[in-house]
């Protein structure tokens, strides 16, 4: 039997006649009989499978309900990788309800960080939740944390800056905080202990009231340059050393001595201790000579 015959035979379109010769089959006739079957198996396949599915999701409620009840019961959690940390925030930020309050210490932000956290703010705030976002004043000094700060603000986000360094945390809806390792800068504390959360959230508020609202604009960020002045000044006086002041102020060690040879020079100072004995001085004529 040729190849052909037999690939005739096999769809259908040749069958034994009577006598043995081989008869030719309408094409619609060897659908039925060879498609037909298929069909059926195909469709009986895919609504055991539509039963099974349902049946295995029906358990999908009793399964979230323990995983978060299992999540509440567990106060503190430590995150020692950085991938765990941002699965967890994803999740976090994905089931807000209400508000995400950020904090973030340090200067300009890397850009895979900002690439990272941008769709997911962008989502959160499209859904409606509030999210107030904390930096240090040395941010709006970097063009790439500038442009990210602007694209919030325009999405509706709340942003302030501090010049004083604080601790870096995020809190979703004043029900789970986390808070980065001081040994770990790539891990994480997750609390979900209602007292210490609510502690963490009022610590955050304090900050907020004592920060000043982010605008970029050429004035704020003049603004912004002197408030960064004063608290380098207000750290040099205290005796301060540069690298303490540039991690303090979220900058490089370079731009913070930087900082401090516009002053000495301003000063007429020759060294940083004479510097800021200057500073620490009351100005010339303000003694109480008329006691």
């Amino acid at each position: 039997m040729s190849d052909a015959v037999r690939q005739l035979r096999d769809l259908g379109l040749l069958r034994d006649g009577p006598g043995g010769e081989l008869r030719a089959v309408a094409p619609e006739q060897a659908v039925d009989g060879v498609v037909g079957p298929l069909d059926r198996d195909i469709r009986t396949r895919r609504a055991l499978a539509e039963r099974k599915r349902e049946s295995i999701m029906a358990f999908l409620p009793v399964f979230e309900a323990s995983a978060y009840s299992r999540e509440r019961e567990r106060g503190f959690e430590v995150l020692e990788d950085l991938c765990e940390v941002r699965a967890v925030i994803a999740d976090l930020a994905a089931r807000a309800r209400t508000e995400i309050l950020t904090a973030q210490p340090g200067g300009s932000r890397d850009e895979g960080s900002l690439k990272e956290a941008e769709p997911r703010d962008r989502e959160v705030l499209d859904r409606g939740v509030r999210m107030r976002v904390l930096y240090q004043h040395t941010a709006r000094s970097s063009s790439g944390t500038a442009v990210h700060i602007d694209r919030m603000l325009e999405l509706g986000a709340q942003v302030r800056t501090l010049d004083d360094h604080f601790s870096r945390l995020l809190v979703f809806d004043a029900e789970t905080a986390i808070i980065s390792l001081p040994a770990n800068s790539l891990g994480a504390v997750v609390v979900r202990e209602p007292h210490t959360v609510a502690f963490i959230v009022e610590t955050y508020e304090r900050l907020w009231l004592s920060a000043d609202p982010c605008t970029v604009t050429a004035g704020a960020r003049a603004g912004v340059a002197g408030d960064v002045r004063q608290a380098i000044v207000r750290l040099l006086v205290e005796g301060m050393t540069d690298a303490s002041i540039a991690t303090r102020l979220g900058m490089s060690v370079r731009t913070c001595r930087r900082h401090i040879a516009e002053l000495m020079e301003e000063l007429g100072a020759q060294s940083r201790f004479q510097a800021g004995y200057l500073l620490a001085s009351p100005p010339s004529g303000t003694d109480d000579a008329h006691a």
